[in-house]
């Protein structure tokens, strides 16, 4: 049941954050597709990436967490069909408003 409420709430976040950043469409069944796709991102590529450029995000004051967390938004603009990111600053952008709204929603998740 928590996967459920999960994937509902970052659906959600994922469309909110697709209607503040311009740039960025995506259509209902895409964003549930993208809250999964982001999902499987987060569990198996992210903790190997972020371990191997863990010296360049000490040297860059964690500054360069945004580059990869923009780089994996854009590589599912690619895997997922209907989502359309219009460029690398775009993709960064809405990266951190998501990651803005997720925060907002967890603050009311158990």
């Amino acid at each position: 049941m928590k996967i459920l409420i999960h994937l509902i709430v970052s659906t959600i976040a994922i469309l909110i954050a697709t209607y503040i950043v311009p740039g960025v469409t995506i259509g209902l069944q895409s964003a549930i597709v993208l809250a999964v796709v982001l999902g499987i991102i987060n569990i198996f590529i992210k903790p190997a990436v972020k371990l191997i450029t863990l010296p360049l995000t000490i040297l860059t004051l964690g500054l360069f967490s945004l580059v990869i967390n923009a780089l994996f938004i854009i590589l599912a603009s690619h895997i997922v069909p209907g989502f359309v990111v219009a460029g690398f600053w775009t993709a960064c952008l809405f990266s951190i408003v998501l990651s803005l709204i997720n925060a907002f929603f967890g603050l009311f998740q158990d």
